[in-house]
Protein backbone atom coordinates (compact mmCIF):
# COMPACT_ATOMS: atom_id res chain seq x y z
CA UNK A 1 0.00 0.00 0.00
CA UNK A 2 1.17 3.84 -0.61
CA UNK A 3 1.99 5.83 1.88
CA UNK A 4 -0.50 8.40 0.21
CA UNK A 5 -3.30 5.68 0.51
CA UNK A 6 -2.56 4.56 3.81
CA UNK A 7 -2.98 8.28 5.09
CA UNK A 8 -6.20 8.40 3.37
CA UNK A 9 -7.29 5.44 5.43
CA UNK A 10 -6.21 6.99 8.38
CA UNK A 11 -7.94 9.96 7.87
CA UNK A 12 -11.39 8.26 6.84
CA UNK A 13 -10.75 6.15 10.43
CA UNK A 14 -10.64 9.14 12.25
CA UNK A 15 -13.50 10.72 10.92
CA UNK A 16 -15.36 7.63 11.37
CA UNK A 17 -14.41 7.67 14.47
CA UNK A 18 -15.42 10.81 15.79
CA UNK A 19 -18.82 10.95 14.08
CA UNK A 20 -19.47 7.25 15.99
CA UNK A 21 -18.70 9.22 19.29
CA UNK A 22 -21.17 11.59 19.38
CA UNK A 23 -23.63 9.09 17.67
CA UNK A 24 -25.58 6.58 19.71
CA UNK A 25 -28.49 4.14 18.58
CA UNK A 26 -30.93 3.01 21.33
CA UNK A 27 -33.87 0.52 20.32
CA UNK A 28 -36.40 3.05 20.49
CA UNK A 29 -34.12 5.85 18.59
CA UNK A 30 -31.63 3.56 16.12
CA UNK A 31 -28.79 4.69 14.60
CA UNK A 32 -29.33 5.08 10.62
CA UNK A 33 -26.07 4.23 9.40
CA UNK A 34 -25.03 5.29 5.66
CA UNK A 35 -23.06 3.48 3.64
CA UNK A 36 -21.65 4.54 -0.07
CA UNK A 37 -19.97 2.50 -2.40
CA UNK A 38 -18.98 3.68 -5.68
CA UNK A 39 -22.05 2.13 -7.32
CA UNK A 40 -24.52 1.22 -4.36
CA UNK A 41 -25.78 2.78 -0.83
CA UNK A 42 -26.75 0.50 1.96
CA UNK A 43 -28.55 2.04 5.12
CA UNK A 44 -29.01 0.13 8.40
CA UNK A 45 -30.99 1.14 11.76
CA UNK A 46 -28.75 -0.17 14.40
CA UNK A 47 -30.08 -0.48 18.27
CA UNK A 48 -26.25 0.09 19.47
CA UNK A 49 -27.20 -0.88 22.94
CA UNK A 50 -27.93 -4.58 22.16
CA UNK A 51 -26.04 -4.73 19.17
CA UNK A 52 -28.52 -5.70 16.58
CA UNK A 53 -29.33 -3.69 13.17
CA UNK A 54 -33.38 -3.64 13.14
CA UNK A 55 -33.64 -2.97 9.44
CA UNK A 56 -32.01 -2.66 6.55
CA UNK A 57 -32.28 -1.28 3.01
CA UNK A 58 -29.96 -0.81 -0.03
CA UNK A 59 -30.34 0.41 -3.86
CA UNK A 60 -31.00 -2.68 -5.54
CA UNK A 61 -34.31 -3.29 -3.19
CA UNK A 62 -36.01 0.18 -5.31
CA UNK A 63 -36.85 0.16 -8.58
CA UNK A 64 -37.03 3.41 -10.80
CA UNK A 65 -34.25 6.44 -10.35
CA UNK A 66 -31.92 7.75 -13.21
CA UNK A 67 -29.27 8.83 -11.48
CA UNK A 68 -27.38 7.62 -8.00
CA UNK A 69 -29.02 10.33 -5.97
CA UNK A 70 -32.71 9.17 -7.19
CA UNK A 71 -31.79 5.63 -5.91
CA UNK A 72 -30.45 7.19 -2.71
CA UNK A 73 -33.85 9.17 -2.39
CA UNK A 74 -35.59 5.95 -2.91
CA UNK A 75 -33.34 4.50 -0.61
CA UNK A 76 -33.87 7.05 2.23
CA UNK A 77 -37.94 6.51 1.73
CA UNK A 78 -37.93 2.68 1.74
CA UNK A 79 -36.14 2.32 5.39
CA UNK A 80 -38.49 5.10 6.79
CA UNK A 81 -41.11 2.88 5.43
CA UNK A 82 -39.66 -0.30 6.76
CA UNK A 83 -38.62 1.82 10.28
CA UNK A 84 -42.35 2.98 10.77
CA UNK A 85 -43.29 -0.33 10.68
CA UNK A 86 -41.63 -1.63 13.22
CA UNK A 87 -43.25 1.56 15.06
CA UNK A 88 -39.27 3.83 14.62
CA UNK A 89 -40.24 7.50 14.35
CA UNK A 90 -37.01 9.11 15.30
CA UNK A 91 -33.13 8.03 14.72
CA UNK A 92 -30.47 9.71 14.80
CA UNK A 93 -28.18 10.20 11.60
CA UNK A 94 -24.65 8.45 11.38
CA UNK A 95 -23.11 9.70 7.66
CA UNK A 96 -20.04 7.50 9.07
CA UNK A 97 -16.73 8.75 7.24
CA UNK A 98 -18.58 10.69 4.13
CA UNK A 99 -19.46 14.48 4.08
CA UNK A 100 -23.21 15.21 4.53
CA UNK A 101 -23.78 15.93 0.82
CA UNK A 102 -24.56 14.56 -2.71
CA UNK A 103 -26.13 10.87 -1.91
CA UNK A 104 -26.13 10.58 1.92
CA UNK A 105 -27.86 13.77 2.24
CA UNK A 106 -30.02 12.58 -0.44
CA UNK A 107 -31.22 9.58 2.04
CA UNK A 108 -31.55 11.87 4.80
CA UNK A 109 -34.03 13.88 2.78
CA UNK A 110 -36.03 10.99 1.74
CA UNK A 111 -36.61 9.41 4.89
CA UNK A 112 -37.84 12.77 6.15
CA UNK A 113 -40.05 13.02 3.38
CA UNK A 114 -41.10 9.71 4.41
CA UNK A 115 -42.09 10.81 7.78
CA UNK A 116 -38.69 9.81 10.11
CA UNK A 117 -37.47 12.43 11.93
CA UNK A 118 -34.10 13.01 12.07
Amino acid sequence: MKKSQKIKNEARLRRQKRVRAKVIGTSKCPRLSVYRSLTHIYVQLIDDQSGKTLASANDTEVKGGKTKTDKAMAVGKLIAEKALAKKISKVVFDRGMFKYHGRVKAVAEGARAAGLII
